[in-house]
């Protein structure tokens, strides 16, 4: 857990159980199941009933438990075990909520460093302890304050030297800001408390800054059973005139292997309406979802897997191994065939109702298993994996590569594939467009490099708009200007070889930017 209340909410239980004649009593199991279990064991008749934070426990085990003792799970959905959420898994929708509600952002370092994976992986890689740049380690909350953050930034400012962190840094501070000082431990605190100031007045504000950056239309990335309520807001509201939609994202109902599965298809199936005990049920609900998305002004999925493999299964297949998962008995070879089937499921569904289907394969999620235990997912240890896609999306672009509804946007960090394999398939396939540099690759030096990959064999008319994939609201607009400076660089390149006119050069312009 990432919550930086949850101090407080051990000590608001500890009060409450006191009232109620009862003990509390803490054990940290280290993110173990095995000492969770044992613990539990161990503990068994000299307690009256257990809350268990991040619990390691299969569902299986959780649900016996709960059979046997009263048990609460906190951030964990399990069929029949009461539950209340801390970290909320609809944290965009909670984002998306921050600009309804227009609430003013709490300090510096809140808006501009903890949310943010490219300065802290960056900072960490130096040392700098996560917990020391605000992020919650165990769940209970970093001891640091905004001050001492924005400090240890400062003190290794230099760190950041030739990285696109710092540019994107700088021309926030200058553009954004109006700061005239290159931070440094001797003027931490008087930049501090210049931004403290700055950000506490309405100009700043969200809203405010989503204007003034220019902001037409900014898409989120949303779990399928989120209500987007804080959507439905922000279109009703006439004092709003921009956009926010909202972007369908299954990721979490492909791998029938993670814990807590049980939970989600819950939600799920309070979202839509239709029970997802099933296999047949599970797709009739996300089809469900996908309409409520469109409704709701989305234009597009996204997908994060390991590999893009997409071979489908059999009903009967699937809805075995869908089974055997909420059982608690699955094959680990059967999860994989499950996840590669869904893959394709959702290319179908695109393929129906003309959603774009944004495919980002080849991330190795959470390569540190003791930073992912004590500080959560997202937080800079997400690494590149070799990836392919020619053979892996052979069952996918053979039923609906030429079906004019089906639009499929392939991204990847591994930028070997450019020139070997997305751009190839996007210059045969009509459905087929070569996504922006991404991520590791959203760089001055890997754009170009993935425009001189890409545009040989694809153009430029096969390519995405940049993506900004940023946590970091303030480094939109510089995001933006970096993209657009690169790919109006290299097009000002290919007129300078007499590759292309000057009015191709100006179209080319308006292709990439919009």
């Amino acid at each position: 857990m990432t919550n930086p209340f949850y101090f407080g909410v051990i000590r608001g239980t500890q009060q409450q159980l006191k009232a109620a004649g009862y003990t509390q009593l803490l054990v940290d199991t280290e993110e173990s199941d095995e000492l969770e279990d044992g613990t539990l064991q161990g503990l068994r008749r000299s307690f009256d009933g257990a809350i268990l934070a991040a619990s390691r426990l299969t569902d299986r085990r959780l649900t016996a438990l709960a059979a046997e003792i009263p048990v609460v799970a906190v951030n964990r959905q399990t069929r029949g075990v009461a539950n209340v959420f801390i970290d909320t898994p609809n944290g965009v929708e909670q984002a998306v909520g921050h600009l309804a509600d227009d609430e003013p952002f709490p300090d510096p370092a809140a808006l501009l460093i903890t949310p943010d994976h490219y300065v802290t992986r960056t900072l960490h890689s130096l040392g700098v302890p996560l917990r020391a740049l605000g992020l919650a380690k165990n769940g209970v909350p970093s001891p640091a304050s905004g001050r001492a953050i924005w400090r240890t930034l400062c003190e290794n400012w230099e760190a950041f030297l030739g990285t696109p962190v710092r540019f994107w840094f700088e021309s926030e501070f200058s553009e954004v800001f109006g700061l005239t000082e290159h931070p440094s431990a001797a003027n931490a605190d008087a930049l501090y408390d210049q931004l403290a100031e700055m950000i506490s007045s309405p100009a700043f504000r969200p809203r405010a800054l989503f204007d003034r950056f220019r902001i037409a239309v900014l898409a989120t990335t949303d779990d399928p059973a989120d209500d987007l309520e804080a959507h439905a807001r922000l279109a009703a509201d006439p004092g709003f005139t921009g956009r926010v939609v909202p972007t369908f994202r299954a990721d979490r109902y492909m791998h029938p292997d993670e814990p807590g599965r049980a939970g989600r298809l819950d939600r799920l199936a309070a979202a839509s309406g239709t029970d997802t005990g099933s296999y047949a049920g599970l797709l009739a609900a996300l089809r469900a979802r996908r309409a409520a998305f469109a409704a709701a002004g989305g234009t597009a999925t996204d997908t994060g897997v390991i590999d893009a493999g997409s071979e489908p299964l059999t009903k009967t297949a699937a809805e075995r191994i869908h089974r055997s998962a909420l059982a608690g008995a699955l094959d680990p070879a059967d999860a994989v065939a499950y996840r590669r089937n869904l893959l394709y499921r959702l290319a179908e569904m695109s393929a129906e109702d003309g959603l774009v289907m944004q495919l980002h394969p080849g991330v190795h999620r959470n390569h540190h298993r003791p930073t992912f235990d004590q500080y959560g997912p997202d937080t800079g240890h997400d690494l590149h994996a070799v990836t392919a896609f020619t053979e892996p999306l052979t069952p996918i672009l053979r039923d609906f590569g030429t079906n004019p509804t089906f639009r499929l946007v392939l991204f990847t960090v591994d930028e070997t594939a450019f020139s070997r394999e997305i751009a190839p398939l996007a210059g045969f396939y009509p459905s087929v467009y070569a996504g922006a540099p991404w991520w590791f690759l959203d760089t001055p030096a890997a754009i170009l490099r993935y425009r001189r990959a890409i545009t040989d064999s694809a153009g430029v008319a096969k390519t995405s708009g940049f993506i900004d994939d940023t946590r970091a609201f303030c480094s939109i607009p510089t995001r933006h200007d970096m993209s657009r400076r690169v790919d109006a660089a290299f097009l000002a390149s290919l007129v300078v070889s007499h590759q292309l006119g000057g009015g191709g050069c100006f179209w080319g312009c308006w292709a990439v930017g919009g």
